[in-house]
């Protein structure tokens, strides 16, 4: 978008907040081609005016950002949604991000942070403000790992050792990788057949390359 105005609608229930926010995109450089005050509206105007960015606040009456921004997002995929709301909560931010919202900020951001936030979703990237960033990132962060979870009786070195099981090494192989006494790691083959009611081999591959165990590495 360097060089070319980028044309922007303002979606907010709240006209004192709607006109701020124009003067504020208006002295940085930014157009904007119209304000809708509810998410019906906001929809119908992205479909006329094709605007590269909709600043949208999630709760308006007649239905909600939510809504309205999966509705442009999937109708109109290059319109791209910045949402500017009060609400911080983790169920509003990946609502948002699931309908297709490419950005996310608190309307307590300053006017650089919108100015630049908007520029960046105009361009196709996606932006968060420091606080939802974090929030994001601590998601993903304490997500289980569905390989471990996936056995939860089955101990640290049970799992590895089923990893490799699943790539088809043989015990020999798994001694050596794992440094672990041959003695061992038949024990340990013994408690994960237990463990997981398999009787062989054969049956506990398939259990574990269904849960995701030994994709890397498998020959």
């Amino acid at each position: 978008m360097s060089g070319e105005t980028i044309r922007v609608v303002i979606a907010d229930d709240h006209p004192v907040f709607r006109q701020g926010l124009k003067g504020l995109l208006r002295a940085l450089g930014v157009e904007v081609v119209a304000e809708a005050g509810n998410g019906p509206d906001a929809v119908r105007i992205a479909a006329e005016l094709q605007p590269d960015v909709v600043v949208m606040d999630l709760h308006m009456p007649g239905g909600n950002g939510i809504e309205a921004t999966r509705t442009i997002t999937r109708t109109n995929p290059d319109v791209g949604v910045l949402v500017l709301t009060m609400f911080r909560d983790d169920d509003s931010v990946f609502a948002a991000m699931r309908a297709g919202a490419r950005g996310y900020l608190l309307k307590e951001s300053g006017a650089e942070e919108i100015a630049r936030a908007v520029r960046a979703v105009a361009a196709g990237e996606a932006i968060y403000g420091p606080e939802i960033a974090r929030r994001v990132l601590t998601f993903f962060t304490d997500m289980p790992d569905p390989r471990r979870s996936a056995f939860p009786e089955l101990t640290e070195r049970e799992r590895e050792v089923l990893a490799l099981i699943a790539q088809g090494r043989s015990n020999t192989e798994i001694a050596g990788t794992l440094y672990l006494s041959p003695k061992t790691v038949r024990n340990h083959v013994s408690n994960i057949f237990m463990k997981l009611h398999v009787a062989d081999r054969a049956q506990a591959i398939v259990l574990a390359r269904e849960a995701g165990l030994g994709e890397s590495g498998r020959r």
